[in-house]
């Protein structure tokens, strides 16, 4: 049992964080049952902090769009047993019939497709994001998704939401490097010291539901475990001894490319890149790394920008 508490940690941080260990609950952040009749009705099921369940939140909360969430637990994952898709996010989508969809950035390209277009029906959309399977330089075999940066849409609509050319390949690459290298920073740097991973199992411990005995290993063998596990990563995607450093160099990379005569890379509103980097990076709030990020990068009044516009939508 304690190994598989440690290793379902470990799956819940496959994306990055995942700093949600165990939440066993069903929550309804925002009820499908709200929605007109007819209208598109979500589930979502996630890990609450995973970095691209984080993303898919981010989208539907600015977008408006109400939706159920089912938090799995990523050690027994009974709550998605229904899919041969094992990995969260999955988004449950009913607009006349019901429909699953897979991976974080499919998940977000398909909707706003929708959202902006509906001449085709979300099932027709989805068919234009083809799994893949390939294999890694290692022989892992892995599913991959084409076209998942793209908006399917026509020569009008394009114009409409991408004047330019430019804005729409702009938008395209740092979504992408949300996906490739933004997202791998974080698990080495929230799990960077043995002080910081206990604190981030601690966090784990109270937002998750555990037993005392439970909540105590959880806390103290799964911090080791992680940070452990940290280093582990920090080798793979060629970090320095001080991740932070890597942290700093990535967000302030971001807010160069954003530029200091736009709130957003989108503009005056956030466009799909602005709204993935925020939800990858909004995982570590409550952490040292993310008050580190704050108080040594040039991230806080893009990222406040962020926060005030999701909260008003």
């Amino acid at each position: 049992g304690g190994g598989r508490l440690v290793l379902g940690a470990a799956f819940a941080l496959g994306g990055g964080a995942g700093l949600c260990l165990a939440a066993r609950q069903r929550l309804r952040e925002h009820s499908a049952a709200e929605l007109p009749s007819g209208s598109l009705q979500l589930t979502l099921y996630q890990y609450k902090t995973c970095p691209f369940c984080s993303k898919v939140r981010a989208f539907l909360d600015y977008h408006g769009l109400p939706y159920e969430i089912v938090e799995v637990n990523p050690i027994m994952r009974k709550e998605i047993k229904f899919s041969s898709y094992r990995k969260v996010p999955i988004l449950l989508a009913n607009a006349g019939s019901p429909l699953q969809l897979n991976d974080s950035s499919v998940i977000i390209s398909a909707i706003k497709t929708y959202l902006i277009s509906r001449r085709n029906s979300l099932e027709e959309i989805v068919s234009f994001y083809p799994p893949v399977k390939t294999v890694t330089e290692k022989g892992k075999e892995v599913m991959e998704y084409e076209n998942k940066y793209w908006l399917m849409l026509d020569e009008k609509e394009t114009k409409r939401v991408y004047p330019v050319k430019e804005v729409r390949v702009e938008e395209m690459k740092w979504r992408k490097w949300a996906d490739d290298w933004l997202v791998h920073l974080i698990s080495p740097n929230v799990y960077r010291t043995p002080k910081e991973a206990l604190a981030s199992f601690d966090y784990i411990v109270r937002e998750g539901k555990f037993g005392t005995l439970e909540g105590l290993f959880a806390k103290y063998v799964g911090a080791v475990a992680m940070f452990f596990v940290s280093k582990r990563l920090k080798k793979r995607h060629n970090l320095r001894d001080d991740v932070r450093e890597d942290l700093y160099e990535a967000v302030n990379e971001w807010v160069k490319a954003v530029g200091k005569h736009r709130p957003f890379m989108g503009g005056n509103q956030p466009n799909l890149a602005d709204l993935a980097v925020y939800g990858v990076l909004r995982v570590m709030e409550g952490l040292e790394a993310f008050d580190d990020m704050m108080a040594h990068t040039k991230i806080q009044p893009w990222y406040q920008r962020m926060e005030e516009v999701i909260e008003k939508s």
